[in-house]
């Protein structure tokens, strides 16, 4: 699990291309402080698994389903991919529940640059739109944003601040270029439930506060019993 908060940028330093798979050799000096082989790490959004640890960076396998759902097939050498860590269970919880399993690929449509903002246009595939909504979370390419608003036609709009622009690598996207996309865990969630239309108990009257029902309490407390 991640938050989407990105701790480093790393560089492709070699693509090993084994037919319909690959694996990738990244410096990242920071992020492999503290790492371990079996490691997960968020790459440009997408949760991967360290194989080795060279140096002052990783290798992590793409496996054909990888290249061909998500843009890390778009890699090269020398070029740059956000970074990110698992989550710690004790650390702020700063961007919003990020699995790193990518829903779909988006396509940069507009840029819009304005005083201290940044704006992208990412054009969604239609079948991630209904989990897309104004204020909402959104992951692209490993980081967490808002939604500023979205079309109809499934084209939402994330403002950068200077921040961000700063340490990611989303300063250098415009018109054309691919990024990976996971929408919000909890509305994918949601939506399953209600389509099934499964009983819960949690959709039973609430029991008073301070009643208890006398199928939960045990033998030994009831006045029968003494």
């Amino acid at each position: 699990m991640f938050t989407g908060i990105i701790e480093a940028v790393g560089t492709v330093r070699a693509i090993d291309h084994h037919g319909d798979h690959a694996r990738i050799h990244l410096d990242a000096p920071t992020i492999v402080e503290d790492a371990a082989i079996g490691d997960s790490i968020a790459v440009d959004g997408c949760c991967l698994t360290i194989t080795t640890l060279p140096g002052e960076g990783f290798t992590a396998d793409l496996m054909a389903e990888t290249m061909r759902a998500t843009a890390l097939g778009d890699l090269t050498v020398d070029g740059t991919v956000n970074l990110e860590r698992a989550m710690r269970g004790d650390t702020r919880f700063g961007g919003h529940l990020v699995q790193g399993h990518v829903d779909a690929v988006g396509k940069v449509v507009a840029r819009e640059e304005q005083p201290g903002t940044v704006f992208l246009s990412i054009a969604a595939p239609r079948e991630l739109t209904r989990y897309l909504v104004p204020k909402g979370s959104i992951t692209v390419s490993g980081v967490s944003l808002t939604i500023v608003d979205i079309t109809d036609d499934g084209v939402f709009r994330i403002g950068l601040i200077p921040h961000t622009l700063d340490v990611t690598t989303l300063h250098g996207m415009g018109p054309g270029d691919r990024v990976n996309l996971e929408v919000d865990v909890i509305a994918k969630y949601v939506e399953r439930l209600l389509q099934a239309g499964v009983a819960t108990p949690y959709a039973s009257t609430p029991t008073p506060a301070g009643d208890v029902p006398s199928s939960n309490v045990p033998a030994s407390n009831t006045e029968e019993s003494r």
